[in-house]
């Protein structure tokens, strides 16, 4: 159990709401969203974005950390509903259904994506075994030659988790993930995967369990535990609005990277 656990406080006043500014307008308003219009730049987005569907799962473990008991002796955390929620999108981020019965995390299934797609994994696969391999995170962004604006990105959400604080942790989870790339991204991938389902139809399957699971689901379930952890404390709330306008700017300069890339190569093409 935690010092940051045994903190959480009862659900906070409507009073209290996190400030995000004209950040999430601006990133719904990214020009990415129309410039993503081909099989190839889709499959170069992916090389980039990857990234950051794998640090969201390191954002996840870190807030199991702090919200449930993950260390021996096993002792329970005080807030009962948090321990749950956050249990609950483990089991979803982790180990979701397939249609065939098996089991894989987000992280996997969007990687398959990649390879049935037909894009470069192997940045993500040279990161993961130098990780594997006890190479230290900074160092294996470098060795594996991950785009710049990607390892930037990573390396924000690990100084968030390297506060040790939870409600920053949560505030950086719930809202700078991926909740706007499903719906902005569907149309495409659902007209290629009628055409060419060999190639598309995990990617498409990603994105119908990304908008069930995160949407309907965690996205809710995320922003309770936002206002358990902060309870009644203004500090706290400016706290996680300051850490979730973070991460919503680094997803922007990650977006403004991608789009610079896709116009560099269209230009190139020429």
């Amino acid at each position: 159990m935690t010092a940051a656990a045994s903190a959480v406080t009862s659900p906070a006043p409507a009073r209290h709401t996190i400030q995000l500014g004209d950040l999430r307008h601006r990133l719904l308003a990214h020009p990415i969203y129309a410039m993503v219009d081909s099989p190839e730049r889709l499959r170069r987005f992916m090389e980039h974005h990857v990234f950051a569907v794998w640090d969201f799962q390191s954002l996840l473990v870190a807030l199991q950390q702090k919200l449930t008991c993950t260390s021996l002796p096993w002792i329970p955390t005080p807030d009962r509903e948090a321990r749950r929620l956050v249990n609950e999108i483990v089991l979803d981020e982790e180990s979701d259904e397939l249609p065939d019965g098996t089991h894989a995390s987000h992280f996997e299934l969007y990687l398959d994506a990649m390879r049935q797609a037909g894009a470069d994994t192997g940045p993500i696969e040279t990161l993961l075994t130098l990780l594997a391999a006890g190479i230290p995170l900074d160092r294996a962004l470098d060795e594996a030659r991950v785009p710049a604006a990607a390892a930037t990105f990573v390396r924000t959400s690990f100084a968030i988790i390297a506060s040790g604080s939870a409600h920053k942790i949560v505030a950086a989870f719930t809202y700078g993930r991926e909740d706007v790339i499903p719906e902005m991204f569907r149309p495409l991938v659902v007209a290629l995967a009628a055409q060419d389902p060999h190639s598309w139809e995990r990617l498409r399957f990603y994105l119908e369990r990304h908008i069930e699971a995160d949407d309907e689901k965690h996205g809710p379930m995320c922003r309770r535990i936002v206002a358990s952890l902060c309870g009644d404390d203004a500090g706290r709330w400016a706290e996680a609005s300051a850490t979730a306008r973070g991460s919503l700017e680094a997803r922007l300069d990650l977006w403004d990277s991608i789009a610079a890339e896709l116009d560099l190569g269209e230009n190139a093409s020429c």
